[in-house]
């Protein structure tokens, strides 16, 4: 018998079927001969056309700034002055344009929100201005500078825009690299006192795959997110030294 005349049981594919409607991860697509069927091939380029879309598409600053009403914003760029440099020299994407630094206003502020393009300008783009706000709403009696949106950016920019700008703490919200699942998923980094070329990755928190409905909700990320910042100030400290103990609460407050 050929792989094209082996059969799949009803009952496997059924089987296969249910598991799917729980992950978004590719199992159980069967084959065609020693290819996949045609209908999950192409399901794959077009995951691979997305992913390819979300990391080369245009940054749109004023797209964002349109969803966080009432809320001053400030533009900046990193010292990758395109996208292919940017791609090509990751340390260019975490330092300031020179002439970016001056534009900045200076403050005695609790926290600043960076709106980050990174990996993918889609993520950010539908879903960063919704995280600002949801999380901004929890921080009563904080003073909140204004948001920067920064162009061609890493997540280490948001050290230099801090420290540029008297901010405490950052917390950059940014596309995170897109894979064959999610071409538009946001991650939000915290960072308590960061210094340019000295804070490292051990030193932040970060909340991965915000994206409703498939991911996490503005609701639970900006919860987790603003109680993190809330303990990181009481601590002095983020990254190893804080860690996130909203669903162990959430668990416990169920037992009592």
């Amino acid at each position: 018998m050929t792989d094209r005349q082996i059969a799949v049981p009803t009952e496997d594919l059924a089987l296969w079927a249910a598991m799917r409607r729980h992950t978004q991860a590719r199992i159980g697509l069967g084959r065609a001969g020693t290819a996949l069927p045609t209908r999950h091939r192409l399901e794959l380029q077009t995951a691979h056309a997305a992913a390819r879309d979300a990391v080369h598409s245009p940054f749109a600053p004023d797209e964002v700034a349109a969803g966080l009403t009432g809320m001053p914003t400030v533009r900046v760029r990193s010292a990758a002055g395109d996208r292919l440099t940017y791609l090509q020299r990751p340390d260019l994407g975490r330092r300031l344009h020179p002439t970016d630094r001056a534009h900045l206003p200076a403050g005695d502020w609790d926290v600043v929100f960076v709106v980050a393009d990174g990996l993918s300008s889609r993520a950010v783009h539908e879903h960063a201005a919704a995280m600002v706000r949801e999380t901004a709403a929890r921080l009563s009696g904080w003073s909140i500078a204004p948001v920067v949106l920064a162009e061609q950016a890493r997540v280490a920019l948001g050290d230099d825009i801090a420290d540029a700008m008297g901010a405490a703490m950052v917390v950059v919200l940014v596309g995170e690299r897109p894979g064959m699942s999610a071409a538009d998923s946001l991650g939000a980094y915290l960072t308590y006192r960061p210094a340019p070329g000295v804070t490292t990755d051990a030193d932040r928190n970060c909340l991965s795959n915000i994206r409703p409905p498939l991911g996490l909700t503005y609701e639970v990320a900006a919860g987790k997110l603003a109680g993190l910042m809330g303990r990181g100030r009481e601590l002095g400290v983020t990254g190893v030294g804080l860690k996130d103990e909203s669903d162990h609460e959430c668990v416990s407050d169920r037992l009592r």
